[in-house]
Parts: structure tokens; C-alpha cells; sequence
């Protein structure tokens, strides 16, 4: 019939073309993925990519610190730990001879070199960097030259210094003596009054590239739009980098200060290298590293060691650097200048 073909016709049509349900908000909800599943996510690729530096840095870093912590309360003969002490480790090495005196003298050591290395290094370092600013011809092969040294392995820098100082046949004191400076000419090294000036002037040619980059970075960010300013006002050059350069350098300044100053307390491997764990000729280049050295593992030539006292250098030192490096920084970022 034909109401009976059209019904017919109908149904197959509605099968054929059926409507997908419509998508409600709590259909599109149940679609989502659910907060808590995207938190996990997030902790498990954290632990992920932060995990085997976190085990790593507990186990060179965490570790050792609160060991030397705890050996510290502790009486040691040799390697053997036989009981508790408290502080009387550290009440032996402020005042009892000769650890008091050896700690005045290996501490003021390290703030000599640490002045010394912000006046020669950090202010050559910032000269080259004002120089290399200005863009001159070879801007590019100086920044290679001046960085080059921080590249080259501390062991040849040490032991290619130490032959260029020989008193006999070093190529310094032979230079002095054919420029008619004969009497400057002297055992660099051998002297107890230059000595330790002579490796701190060593360590500042191997690293015055360093913050001569840091410096150069900081120039380059000045905003062009600053200098042309205060030279349209009739500012000089001098006045230029005195009044808009040096506030804006401020926070590359406090970078190299902090480095400088943790670098120059943690001094070890240029005085090692060169004059040895005893820190000669007669204690003149003994810093707090080498002395925490000697204390805990024993010199070469008597082997006496004292574990307890050692790891007590090892807190003071630890103490000092986070203290002063805490207050150096609050300092110094309140002299920063941020850029609008």
C-alpha cells in the first residue's frame, strides 16, 4: 500500500542518517581528564627529571656537609672515632697552639686574596669589558683570547706558571734581566713575601674572562635608547658609564662579588698544585682549604691527622661562606637598578 511503502521508506531513512546524541557540559566534563590526574602527572614528571639530581646532590653534597657536621663532635685518633667531644674541637682550634694560630693565618690569607682578586681581576675585568663594548675591530677574536685561559686545565696552569717562575731558567726573571730590571728578578715563588700575591695574580689571569663576559653581558643590556639620552643632554663618556652604565651594572656586579668572594674562601687547587699541601715556603700561601686539608687527611712528610678538627674548619668554613654570602647578597640587590 502505498502509506505503507512511505513508513517504510521513512524508517530506512532514519536509520540510515542517525544523530549522534548532542554533547552536554557534563558530557565535555566527563571527557576531560580529571585534576588529581593531571597533578600526578606533573609530580611524576618532576620526579622524573628532578630525581637523580636531587639523589646526586644528596649524596656529593648533603651528605658530606652534615657528616663533617657530625664528625665535628666527635674525638678521633687517626681514622678511628672514639667519643663524643661536643665543642671542645672547636674550642681547640680558636685557643689552642698551634690551631689557633694556623687558622688566623690561613683565614687572613684568604681575605688578601680575595681583596687583591676584586681590585686586579674584577677591575681589569671591567675595563676590557667597557673596552670590548665599544665595539672596536676584533671585538670578537679579543673575547676568544681573554676567555681562552679559563678553558685550559688548572694543572697546566700551574705547572706551566711554576716553570715560567723558575729563579733559574724561568722566562720571567729572564725578561727583567734583558730589559735591564735585573734587580726585580727573584725566586717568585721561593719568597714568603711574594709568594702568595704571585699565585693570586696567576689565579686573576686565569679567570679574568670570566667576569669580563658577566660585565660585557650587563653592557650589552643597557637599553640604547638610555645612552643616546644622556649623551643628547650633553653628557661626556665618563659621565655616560659613571651616571647610566654602573647603576645598571649592578646586577653583574653582584654576581662576580658573590663568585669572588666564595672562590677566594674555597681556594685550593692553585695553591695545592704549586707549593703543595703545606702551603710554603713557611706557611705564606696557607688558606683555610689547605689547612682543613692537613688537619683531616695528614701532610706528606709527618702524616698526623685530626679528623675532629678538620671537619671543624670544614662547619667554620661552610658557616662563613652562607652567612656572609647571604648578607652580601641583601646588600648589594638593594643597589639594583631594574629596567622599566
Amino acid at each position: 500500500m502505498p502509506g505503507s511503502n512511505r513508513s517504510a521508506a521513512g524508517s530506512a531513512s532514519g536509520r540510515a542518517g542517525v544523530t549522534p546524541p548532542a554533547l552536554t557540559p557534563r558530557s565535555v566534563a566527563r571527557l576531560r581528564p580529571s585534576r588529581l590526574s593531571v597533578r600526578a602527572g606533573r609530580r611524576l614528571w618532576l620526579l622524573i627529571f628532578l630525581g637523580p639530581a636531587t639523589a646526586l646532590f644528596a649524596a656529593f653534597v648533603t651528605y658530606p656537609i652534615l657528616s663533617a657536621l657530625a664528625f665535628s663532635f666527635y674525638r678521633w685518633e687517626g681514622i678511628g672515632r672514639r667519643g663524643f667531644a661536643g665543642l671542645h674541637n672547636f674550642v681547640r682550634l680558636f685557643a689552642t697552639y698551634p690551631y689557633s694560630q694556623l687558622l688566623g693565618n690561613a683565614f687572613w690569607h684568604n681575605v688578601l686574596v680575595f681583596i687583591v682578586t676584586m681590585l686586579v681581576q674584577n677591575g681589569i675585568a671591567l675595563a676590557l669589558a667597557l673596552l670590548l663594548a665599544r665595539g672596536a675591530w676584533g671585538t670578537k677574536v679579543y673575547r676568544v683570547i681573554f676567555f681562552l685561559p679559563v678553558t685550559l686545565s688548572l694543572i697546566i696552569v700551574g705547572f706551566l706558571w711554576a716553570l715560567f717562575l723558575n729563579p733559574i731558567f724561568g722566562i720571567v726573571n729572564k725578561l727583567l734581566t734583558s730589559a735591564g730590571l735585573a734587580f726585580l728578578a727573584r725566586p717568585w715563588l721561593g719568597d714568603s713575601q711574594t709568594a702568595l700575591l704571585t699565585l693570586t695574580l696567576i689565579n686573576a689571569w686565569r679567570w679574568i674572562g670570566f667576569p669580563t663576559i658577566v660585565f660585557l653581558a650587563g653592557i650589552n643590556a643597557v637599553p640604547d635608547e638610555y645612552l643616546e639620552a644622556a649623551r643628547l643632554d650633553g653628557a661626556g663618556e665618563w659621565q655616560v658609564t659613571r651616571h647610566v652604565i654602573f647603576p645598571l651594572l649592578a646586577p653583574a656586579v653582584t654576581i662576580i662579588v658573590l663568585l669572588t668572594f666564595i672562590g677566594s674562601f674555597n681556594w685550593f687547587e692553585l695553591p695545592y698544585v704549586v707549593q703543595g699541601v703545606s702551603g710554603g715556603p713557611n706557611r705564606s700561601t696557607d688558606v683555610l682549604s689547605l689547612l682543613f686539608y692537613r688537619m683531616a687527611f695528614g701532610e706528606v712528610d709527618t702524616g698526623l691527622q685530626d679528623i675532629g678538627i678538620g671537619s671543624a674548619i670544614a662547619v667554620l668554613m661552610f658557616i662563613l661562606l652562607v652567612a656572609v654570602s647571604a648578607i652580601g647578597a641583601v646588600l648589594l640587590r638593594r643597589r639594583e637598578v631594574e629596567l622599566a
